[in-house]
């Protein structure tokens, strides 16, 4: 014998039904089928309750509603008018209705009657229709043999009374059996209900007591997935679990099943079947005792949306007893489920989480319990932490397995998930974490990834800045998608980009083929709105990348590493800005678990920085810096020969993109003092901006220049200035480079004449290079060379650092 249960959906309309005839009649085993009420029609009897109850006329529209929709269901099945069995059922049920209307009141007992309505016509019109299609079927009324106490609403089971008539009846039992799940009756014969779940626990019981050989649940999915694939996308289907995973897995929110369904079948060690009516032939989810001792260490992460906590906390708690009896009893007297315990060992505070609905009536109940302790200021006010979720890892695997929490908050940690509280039993098969209900879609996402799909890694970036380095970095990335997805398991997408006018977000990512389009129809941009827009994307592995010389874009990477979002960026003003700050950006990195990468504010792509890194962690000190830090200035001095003249040669450095817009910004030394700022800092030394002595190779007039246009006329004017430096250098067979340095505290930018011999000398196009003189690098210094300007050679330092950042674990 073999129990089925359909679910709301799999009878929830004509062509539903007309499937579940196919499955029964697929079947040669004698079957024992559970319905519950067409999908919806629950819902709909409970507000018609409630209307009634509130003394609006108009529930009678909606009980003709109800009515008609069965009517019709009835007719398209059966192409006949109901019977009058039918019309019974509904003639009770308005009676019902009236009686609540016209009493201005819904009793537990009356809205029992009511909602039981559902699935007593859900199982008369299947049952007709059954035998229209030539199946051996025989309706039976649950009430008249699952026997409950009086507590309606959530009635409890007299398992005694209801086995003895179970096994009585079933000595008549026809091939196919049909009972309404969820409802049952009190032994004088008062309708009650089985509470939520109902249904699958209507069909449990039947095969725990009738002992089936096989419960299938026939449902709207092909199983128990790895996770809510509402939520996760990549949530994959489940081929085993044990009694206790599924147990597990259900309590934590897996809406296919419901926990007590499972309980009766556990005790008789039945083994039970999630299966998608709408596709029959998928094996779905097998539920046993075993379970796979050789697969993954977790076999799914469930959670529960909506909770809150509710802490006993006092210092006059601690090795006092009873304190914990009065306040579950508190909680049980008041009807509260309690779904999550957790307990500091020093005995000073006992939290739990329950559902959300039910915290108001907690604070009250327990408030009114300790009252007198409250008053005396032995124990604190209890209040109730809402817009919280648990998130929980589920798994038999799981015991004694070193490292699998650890795996679990570190990713978490990593992604700016703060964790509220947590939970773990003895059993090993669950480790739970309450956390800000905002972070739920992320951390259910980060941890599916880190657990099921570790192959690949999904990097999710916010730009701002389409300039050529910003389209020379998209450039590359669709270069090189493809490589990294199927060499490095990296699958990058860009899910927020903006520029000075426009913006545009996609949380699937943006198309990389036409972004350009797609950008020009976006909406307006604002650095508050694409904060905002990027905060509640609350994506794992964001990384935020500022592709601008914006010093209010620059002024925003506090709040964003705060929000554990990596910060990448060629902007070198944050890291310039005052020494304070530039220490607070690091701080909040290292607090917040969040990157600040600023590789190419140093040479473009050249590691500069991060070879510095290296050094000082290892434990070298830099003595002394020499560099040659702007290509731009490198190609000028290398271009300008005392023929061609030097503004000429300024204006083709611009066409070529080796300036910024503005040349002045390369020309006036600003530029090179930032790098060294940044050089001397990361050595570990402090170090401001004003600190360094700025020894200008441009005249006066050059320097008050009030426009681009007035730059070049004043340094055209000047074109002598320019001369002798050249001829005075040349003379000597040397060469002109800006050279920033920095020895025994003191920091400097100036021109210099470098002859044949110094590692300076034969610099070309836009070279940068860099001589770090340190314990280790004494009499020969380390060397670092190379382009160090040009859109190119930046955005692949970029892309660099976002790959050092998506490589770290």
């Amino acid at each position: 014998m073999k129990v089925l249960k359909f679910g709301g959906t799999s009878v929830g309309s004509e062509e539903a039904i007309r499937q579940v005839a196919r499955i029964v009649h697929s079947s040669i085993d004698q079957l024992v089928l559970v319905t519950s009420a067409v999908g919806g029609v629950t819902d709909q009897l409970v507000h018609i309750g409630e209307l009634a109850a509130s003394g609006r006329k108009d529930y009678a529209s909606f009980i003709e509603g109800v009515k008609v929709q069965h009517e019709q269901l009835y007719y398209n099945l059966i192409e006949n008018k109901p019977d009058e069995q039918f019309y019974k059922i509904i003639e009770e049920f308005e009676d019902i209705c009236k009686g609540v209307w016209l009493l201005r009141e819904l009793t537990p007992r009356s809205a029992d009657y009511i909602y039981s309505t559902g699935e007593r016509l859900s199982t008369l019109i299947i049952s007709e229709f059954f035998r229209n299609e030539g199946i051996d079927v025989t309706l039976y009324d649950s009430r008249d043999y699952i026997i409950t106490d009086d507590h309606f609403g959530h009635a409890h089971v007299d398992f005694k009374e209801t086995t003895k008539r179970l096994k009585e009846v079933s000595k008549t039992f026809s091939k196919v059996n049909l009972f309404p799940g969820f409802i049952a009756s009190t032994a004088d014969n008062q309708t009650t209900t089985l509470g939520r779940g109902g249904s699958d626990y209507s069909a449990a019981i039947l095969a725990g007591v009738l002992d089936a050989d096989h419960f299938e649940v026939w449902t709207d999915v092909d199983g128990l997935m790895t996770a809510d694939p509402r939520m996760v996308k990549r949530a994959h289907f489940i081929e085993h679990v044990s009694y206790e995973e599924a147990l597990e897995l259900s309590h934590f929110g897996a809406k296919v099943i419901y926990p007590p369904s499972i309980q009766p079948a556990l005790e008789k060690g039945i083994s039970i079947t999630i299966k998608n009516t709408f596709n029959p032939e998928h094996p779905g989810t097998l539920i046993t005792k075993e379970w796979d001792q050789d697969k993954e260490l977790i076999r799914g992460i469930s959670s529960i949306k909506d909770i809150s906590l509710v802490t006993l906390s006092g210092n006059s708690m601690v090795g006092v007893p009873k304190f914990s009896y009065r306040f579950f009893r508190a909680l049980s007297e008041a009807h509260i489920n309690v779904i999550l315990i957790t307990q500091s060992s020093s005995e000073h505070s006992i939290t739990v989480g329950i559902d959300t609905k039910d915290s108001k009536a907690a604070v009250k109940a327990l408030n009114a319990e300790f009252e007198e302790q409250i008053e005396n200021h032995k124990i604190d006010p209890i209040q109730a932490e809402n817009n919280l979720s648990i998130i929980a890892l589920v798994g038999s695997n799981m015991k004694n397995q070193v490292g699998v929490s650890g795996q679990m908050f570190n990713v978490l940690g990593k992604n700016g998930v703060s964790i509220k509280a947590i939970a773990q039993g003895s059993s090993e098969r669950n480790i739970s974490a309450v956390i800000a209900k905002d972070d739920l879609n992320k951390a259910l996402n980060v941890l599916h990834e880190s657990f099921f799909l570790s192959v690949t890694k999904r990097i999710n970036l916010f730009i701002i800045g389409t300039g050529n380095v910003g389209k020379a970095f998209i450039q590359q990335l669709v270069q090189q998608f493809t490589y990294l997805k199927k060499h490095h398991q990296l699958n990058i997408k860009i899910i927020g980009l903006g520029n000075s006018r426009l913006m545009h977000f996609e949380n699937d990512g943006i198309p990389l083929s036409k972004w350009e389009s797609i950008l020009q129809a976006g909406e307006k941009y604002s650095s508050e709105q694409f904060l905002e827009k990027m905060y509640n994307a609350n994506l794992r592995n964001s990384i935020f990348i500022d592709i601008t010389a914006s010093e209010d874009v620059a002024g925003l990477y506090p709040q964003i590493l705060k929000k554990s979002i990596s910060v990448v960026t060629p902007n070198k003003i944050a890291a310039t800005g005052s020494y304070a700050d530039y220490l607070n950006l690091k701080g909040m990195s290292r607090r917040y678990g969040s990157r600040f990468l600023f590789e190419t504010n140093v040479c473009a792509g050249l590691p500069v920085l991060s070879t510095l890194s290296d050094l000082v962690r290892s434990g070298d000190q830099i003595h002394q810096i020499e560099a040659v830090l702007s290509g731009t200035l490198v190609f000028l001095f290398n271009e300008y020969n005392g023929k061609t003249k030097f503004v000429d040669v300024i204006k083709k450095a611009k066409q070529l993109g080796y300036t910024e817009p503005d040349p002045r910004l390369d020309l006036f030394g600003s530029d090179v003092k930032r790098k060294i700022v940044i050089l001397i800092r990361e050595s570990g030394y402090k170090c401001d901006y004003e600190d360094i002595q700025l020894n200008s190779f441009l005249p006066e007039s050059c320097l008050e220049s009030n426009s681009v246009e007035d730059f070049y006329t004043k340094v055209e004017k000047e074109e002598a200035h320019f001369k002798n430096l050249y001829e005075a250098a040349n003379k000597e067979g040397k060469r002109l480079k800006v050279v920033a340095k920095y020895k025994n505290g003191h920091g400097s930018v100036g021109l210099e004449a470098v002859d044949s011999a110094h590692p300076f000398y034969n610099l070309e196009g836009k070279d940068n290079i860099v001589l770090f003189y340190t314990n280790r690098y004494k009499e020969q210094p380390m060397v670092i060379k190379g382009a160090g300007a040009g859109a190119e050679v930046t955005a692949s330092g970029i892309f660099a650092d976002v790959l050092r950042l998506a490589q770290t674990d």
